[in-house]
């Protein structure tokens, strides 16, 4: 029976993995969005293999219920005759900015990963016991790494998104699934779709203002046409 709950959750580290990938290195952003549909019902089975039965009911309310819709709306598959919905992200760069965002996510990825590397020290759970708690370490550093190298707003909206996954998987590892830590984990859940959900509205604003190429502008000011 243990190995058998042990296949499970190293299933679901697998799968939590390879659809976090999928969200963040895949530039056609629908297929992305459908992959983050299959990371929050993962998130969901996840929350309850840890005995965290009330941070699944709010994965299933708050990221699978609410959050991916929010996604598709930014693309402009919900919202009736939007003039063009996004499907691809088509924004290229010279090679030595991609060099250098390469670079920076790298960084990214060390640091977090020699950070989160002090810590698993004093969780209540054991790695080596849960992979789903290694999964949340990948899920984490790889997340703030790709946020440093996307240049398009929309798959730095899901980066934002899979990065606190991956930090409450942490907290959960952390704090154990004690009531108060699911209390707190779900406020970061509901911080988490509201921040979503602002993106979201934030991303169909300037597609109506200045079209798509406002989405990878990455704060370069708009030229001029006068």
């Amino acid at each position: 029976m243990i190995a058998s709950f042990d296949a499970i959750e190293v299933l679901l580290a697998l799968c939590l993995t390879g659809s976090a990938f999928v969200c963040l290195f895949d530039r056609h952003l629908i297929r992305a969005c459908c992959f983050f549909v299959v990371f929050a019902v993962s998130m969901v089975l996840a929350w309850w293999q840890l005995g965290a039965p009330w941070l699944a009911a709010a994965e299933l309310l708050l990221g699978v219920m609410l959050t991916s819709p929010c996604f598709f709306y930014a693309l402009g598959h919900l919202s009736p005759g939007a003039s063009a919905p996004l499907k691809r992200d088509q924004f290229s760069e010279p090679w030595s900015r991609v060099a250098m965002r390469v670079v920076l996510a790298l960084v990214w990825f060390v640091m977090v990963g020699a950070a989160i590397r002090f810590v698993i020290a004093d969780m209540v759970y054991s790695p080596a016991e849960h992979p789903l708690l290694l999964a949340g370490v990948l899920i984490a550093a790889t997340a703030l790494a790709a946020f440093a190298l996307h240049r398009h707003l929309f798959r730095r909206l899901l980066a934002f998104n899979l990065l606190g996954s991956g930090v409450f998987i942490l907290l959960s590892g952390v704090a154990g699934s004690s009531a108060a830590a699911q209390a707190l984990i779900s406020v970061g859940l509901l911080v988490a779709w509201l921040g979503s959900m602002l993106g979201a509205l934030l991303i169909r604003q300037l597609m109506h203002l200045e079209g798509v190429e406002a989405l990878g502008r990455d704060g370069e000011p708009k030229e001029s046409t006068t």
